[in-house]
């Protein structure tokens, strides 16, 4: 029985019996393990087709040190069980891969000065090219985070204050025309119930649906906070419920607008015949509330596109500049919405 070239001496196969086997140099070898574009196409598929016969796996940690690259992306994040942060999670997997990155991840629950520092630090330890910061919490405008020295960085959703490429949904325009878009009905205000004080982007929501209200000379009525759940939704839903002068109500985010709408049913309120609603995200199944929810469409797809792209392109160039890139929004109409009771 033939033996495959490089099983019989306790090594591996290398680049030698990769060569013999596709009757190439080893040059060509190298060239096709590691990417190089000058090999022509016939050529590189009978050394792969070689590899694969053989059973040879270039070695990624070598190839890494010789081109000063390892093809790696960190990603720190706070949390996976938000909407928002698990979609732009995806997003940026997708991305990685059109650029033959891979993704090593750090969740840092507190986000703490301490947490992310040692998140950084972890991630240099595991070689990667430059890194998302993925932390919408306040802690990291006000801690003295350590970037370390030369790492590419990219922030995602954040007012921190670094010399790095920052990505955001327009989060004020797609508020405002939230706000908006009630009042042009013929409301007379808007009710708010908005996300956790310690997210920018609840924070932005709020401040926005509070100027349209103050610009348009109309009573601001007190905010009623949550937690981005339905249920937080739902509980703020049935104080508002039993209050008959509510007749729209902008809520930070579709989870929040669907325990706001059954509240609402259950106290006998019809959305959006008694009261309107208008929710922030337009999350998958937004389409299918009932009554269909009027919403605010934030492209989590382009915000990892450019994210990814900015943060490959600060590691080919290696320069870090301090740019603001803002994914605008659209709103959506759907049955949620209408004029206020006569």
């Amino acid at each position: 029985m033939r033996q495959s070239p490089g099983r019989g001496g306790g090594r591996g196969p290398s680049m030698a019996d990769v060569a013999r086997e596709a009757g190439v140099s080893g040059q060509t070898v190298s060239r096709v393990a590691n990417g190089r574009s000058n090999v022509d196409a016939d050529t590189r598929e009978r050394v792969l087709a070689a590899m694969r016969r053989v059973g040879y796996r270039p070695n990624s940690a070598a190839r890494a040190l010789r081109n000063g690259r390892f093809r790696s992306i960190g990603v720190i994040i706070s949390s996976l069980s938000t909407f928002g942060n698990s979609r732009t999670l995806d997003a940026i997997a997708a991305a990685v891969v059109d650029h033959d990155f891979s993704i090593v991840l750090m969740t840092v629950p507190r986000s703490t000065q301490g947490e992310v520092t040692g998140a950084f630090s972890r991630l240099n330890e595991q070689a990667v090219d430059g890194v998302i910061i993925l932390i919408e919490q306040h802690q990291l405008d006000r801690s003295e985070i350590e970037v370390p020295q030369g790492l590419p960085v990219v922030v995602i959703d954040s007012n921190a204050r670094y010399p790095s490429p920052v990505i955001d949904t327009d989060q004020a325009e797609g508020a405002a025309s939230a706000t908006r878009h009630l009042l042009e009905l013929g409301h007379a205000t808007v009710w708010h119930i908005a996300g956790p004080p310690q997210s920018y982007a609840a924070e932005r929501r709020l401040r926005s649906w509070q100027a349209v209200l103050e610009a348009a000379g109309r009573t601001v009525p007190p905010v009623l906070v949550g937690d981005w759940s339905a249920a937080s939704g739902y509980e703020h839903g049935r104080r508002l419920a039993a209050d008959p002068s509510v007749t729209a109500v902008f809520a930070a985010n579709d989870q929040m607008a669907l325990g706001l709408v059954r509240a609402l049913h259950e106290a006998g309120r019809d959305v959006p015949g008694d009261v309107s609603v208008v929710g922030f995200d337009d999350m998958d199944e937004a389409a299918h509330f009932w009554p269909p929810l009027t919403t605010v469409r934030q492209s989590f797809d382009a915000v990892g596109r450019h994210a990814v792209a900015a943060l490959v392109s600060e590691i080919a160039d290696g320069r870090r500049e301090s740019t603001l890139i803002h994914v605008p929004t659209e709103l959506v109409v759907r049955a949620s919405t209408a004029p206020p009771p006569k």
